[in-house]
Formats: C-alpha cells, structure tokens, sequence
C-alpha cells in the first residue's frame, strides 16, 4: 500500500523521467518531443544534463545520430539533442574525451541561443539555458585541470564568450512582460560568468555585469539562492576594489540569507566576511568561528586587540597557506594598521598626556617585536594613522612629539571613523540626510549587542601580559628618572654649598683688611 500511495504521489513526467535511464534511443527522442511539444522547459532540462540519469544510458551514447533526429524533432531543438548526445558519447569514452565533449558542449550552448532567439515573448525555455550553461563551465573547468594548453585560463575564457551569447539574448528581450521575459534568467548567467572570471583573474569584467543587474527593476524579485551566489561574488569585488562598507553589506546578505544546513557555504561567506568586518572595527566571536573551522580569525583578533605585532607575524606566517589559498592575504595584511593603532593608544593611555615622545613608540615597537624599526620608521607609522584618521593629532617634528587631541577621544572608534568618511564627509548629501543617518547609526549601536567593537577593552584596566609589561616598563623608566632626578638634586645642592662658602670666605677677607691696616696685632 505505500509503495502505491508514493507510485501515484509521482507526477507523470518524474514517472518518466525515473525511467529514462532504460529507453533505447527512439524512446529518448520521443520523449523529448512530447516535452518540447507541451514547452515544458524544466522536464525538457533535466533530459540535456550531463549529469541526469540518462547520461549513464548506453543506448544513448551515439556519436553520429543526426537522420534519426531529424525525423523526430524539429528545428531548433534537434541541434540541441544533437551535439548533447555527441557530449555524452566522449564523456563515456575510455578514457574519457573531455576535449572533445568541452566542444560540442559549446555547440550545444549555441544551439540554444539560437533556441532563445526562436521562441520569443515566452521565457518557459530558460531551464535549457541554465543547464546547458552550467555543464559548459563545468567541463571547460575540468578541461583546464587535465589539458595542457599554452594559456592557462583558455577553456574558461572561450566558455564566458558562449554564456556571453545567452546573456545578450536575455538582456534585448526587454519587449515582453516581467513574467514571460527572458531578462529574468539574466541573473543565473552572471553568477556563472563570475565564477569563470575569479577564476581565470578578470574582476574588471564583471563591473558591465553589475551595472546590467542594478538596472532591473525586478532585481529582487530572482530566487533567493541566485540572490545569495550574486551578493557573495559583488562583496568579493568591493573587498578588493577596497569598498569596505559596501563588501560588509553584500556579504551579510548573503551569510544571514544562506541557509543554515549549507554549512559549506556560509563558512567560505565567513571567511571574506570576517576580514572586512575586522577592518570596520567588529571583532568576531570566538564561538563563532569555532563552529566555523576558521580559528585563524580569532587569533588574528586577539593579536590586534592586544596591538601585539609579534603576535600578529606569528598568526601571518602559521596560516600563510590559507590566507593564500583563499585571496585574503593582502586584505588581512591590511589589519596590521588596526594592531599598530592599537599599541599606541596602550602608550597613550599609560602616559596620560596629550603629548607623547615618538621615543615611547619606538620603545613599544621594539618591545613587541619590531626589533629592525628605525625612527624614521615610526614617523611613517604615526603619519599613516593620522592620515588614515584612526589617530586625531599631528606630528612636531621639530620636538619628535605626537600631539594628539585634548577635548576628545585621539583614539576615535573605527566603526565611528567608518561613520565619519562615510556620512558627515559626504558633500553630496545634504543636512537633512546626515541628521537621519546619524540617528539611524545612533539607534542602530545602541540595539547591536552581538557585535564586539575594538576599543570595547578598557586597556586601563586589563591584565593582558602586553599591557602589564608596559606598566611595568613605564614603572622602571619612572623609577631611573626619578634616580637621576635625586642624582642631579644632590649634585646641586653639594655646589650650592660650595658657592656659598667661597662668598662667606670674600666677605670675611673683604672686612679684616681695614682693621689691619689701622691696628697692629701683636
């Protein structure tokens, strides 16, 4: 009785589909006749994958079939049948034939534009498309892992021109209403031309792509899971494009939107998530990075906290692999700023004035590491900061002091720095919009209770070894100057003493010569 009540819970066309993988020939076709015939695109889909469960059905794998075809389909279709049973055919070679079948797999992409072109102000036909795409990118990929061709990224590249021909055939259908235009498989196509041009190193190729998606006035109407693939690839590109706010935006999307059973794809969203929140002021979690696997992140969050660079080197060099590996390597390089500003706000608030000796960070920079610094070095530093605005202050350099500001923080928090460049700098926003966003950013850290800020540790009170060393450094540079202070108290007071009885004794021999002279001592 189950087995009926799921036999007749199957549609008919699963029903066929299920069975496929024992049809001769004749009855492939005939199959694919009726579905085409009925446009129903996404049965019609499942029959052109190279990874269906026909593909594995040896009646299918002909390599020359075209007259029979022909007598069963008509045209455009039958191109695409065609050059798809030719793909398979050199994919169940021994050994397989990848070249071969990246080639007809091109035809194949083709034929269906050719496809798209043919029926017009309907969109039923899409699921072809996206198919045929994806196994386009999937074999020019194994391709470039197997052949050996003279420039690396050659299948990739010939494969985006193929997506490039469905794209413009979707971007022109701009006649037909929203539910029945092609535009609507526009999205599908640029998410796989990003995964061929981060591949193959092209990120200026995908800037004409975005500009196309924002002009939709339905972009948000995709599927969530396009949504999400096109938000993690765009916040790459801002990542490197040093768009901060921006890549914080796309990629938060994406991992909160990211089904939480997709584990592997919101730990490879986290690991470019992580960087950039890092360089806005947010340090992450420890819980969440352990149930993530990425453990490098903490560490590194640790070591800028504490503003420890010997620490920050050590976390650098034990994960260099996988900064590499990943392409987050130089945006990570880039948190060694944060570690720098974070050390010398240490110094700032140990000292407790507004005027600080570069010497007391040149001392800090070689305490912690920096062994090789020179003082022209540390000027640079300090120079950076001030013009990245993570210090409020200027340089003397006639006196090698940092004076830094009196009325407010020096120190300012990167997250409101971020605030600051972003809004109240901003000329092209009026008053009216500064006052709403402030209110709004104002609101929102008040709410944000998730999120660790940098300067959230009062360095003032901690027991960091980092932080103790340096009171205890200061407390020894105290103890010296005030020995030599009595040294020098000492040394004068003995001088005193002896100006004082030099003129005593001037006196004394300036009053006796009178009295001589008028009286004789006996």
């Amino acid at each position: 009785m189950e087995f009926l009540q799921i036999l007749f819970s199957i549609k008919y066309t699963d029903i066929r589909y299920i069975l496929i993988h024992k049809m001769n020939l004749f009855q492939y076709l005939t199959t694919i006749e009726r579905f085409w015939n009925n446009g129903e695109g996404t049965a019609l889909a499942r029959l052109i994958n190279i990874s269906g469960s026909h593909a594995s059905n040896k009646s299918l794998h002909v390599e020359n079939c075209e007259s029979m075809i022909e007598r069963h389909l008509e045209p455009p279709v039958d191109e695409v049948i065609n050059t798809h049973l030719k793909t398979l055919y050199y994919l169940h070679e021994t050994p397989p034939n990848y070249g071969d079948a990246y080639k007809c797999q091109m035809a194949c992409v083709q034929a269906v534009v050719k496809l798209l072109e043919a029926i017009k102000e309907e969109n039923w036909c899409l699921p072809i498309m996206y198919v045929t795409c994806l196994d386009l990118r999937l074999l020019a990929l194994k391709c470039e892992n197997t052949q050996q061709v003279a420039k690396r990224g050659h299948f990739m590249e010939k494969a985006a021109e193929c997506l490039m021909l469905c794209f413009r055939v979707c971007t022109a259908d701009n006649r037909t209403d929203e539910r029945d235009t092609k535009r609507l498989g526009m999205l599908h196509l640029v998410n796989q031309m990003f995964k061929v041009y981060f591949r193959i190193n092209k990120l200026h190729l995908c800037k004409p792509l975005i500009l196309a998606i924002d002009r939709l006035p339905f972009k948000e109407s995709f599927p969530l899971a396009q949504q999400i693939t096109y938000k993690y690839f765009v916040g790459r590109k801002a990542m490197y494009d040093s768009d901060y706010k921006l890549s914080d935006e796309y990629l938060s999307f994406a991992f909160n939107h990211c089904l939480t059973k997709f584990w592997k794809n919101k730990r490879l969203i986290l690991i470019y998530l992580v960087p950039v929140k890092m360089l806005l002021g947010h340090m992450p979690r420890k819980e969440t990075m352990e149930k993530f696997k990425v453990p490098q992140f903490y560490e590194l969050a640790n070591a800028l906290k504490q503003g420890n660079i010997r620490q920050f080197d050590d976390v650098m060099q034990k994960y260099e692999a996988f900064f590499i590996d990943t392409g987050i390597y130089i945006i990570v390089e880039k948190l060694k700023i944060i570690a720098y500003r974070n050390l010398f706000k240490k110094v700032y608030l140990i000292l407790q004035t507004h005027q600080i000796d570069l010497q007391h960070f040149f001392t800090a920079l070689q305490f912690v590491g920096e062994e090789d610094i020179t003082m022209d070095e540390t000027h640079c530093i300090v120079a950076n900061l001030i013009a990245e605005r993570k210090i409020k202050g200027y340089i003397s350099y006639q006196h090698n002091k940092l004076v830094v500001s009196k009325k407010e923080n020096p120190f300012p928090n990167l997250n409101i720095q971020e605030f600051y460049e972003l809004t109240l700098l901003d000329e092209s926003k009026s008053v009216q919009q500064k006052t709403a966003e402030t209110l709004l950013i104002a609101s929102k850290w008040e709410q944000e209770n998730s999120i660790k800020m940098t300067d959230t540790n009062d360095f003032r009170g901690t027991n960091l070894p980092l932080t103790q060393a340096f009171m205890n450094l200061k407390e020894q540079q105290q103890q010296q100057q005030d020995q030599t202070d009595n040294q020098n108290r000492l040394k004068h007071d003995d001088e005193k003493k002896v100006e004082n009885t030099q003129v005593n004794a001037e006196r004394q021999q300036k009053s006796e010569t009178p009295i001589n002279k008028v009286f004789l001592i006996t």
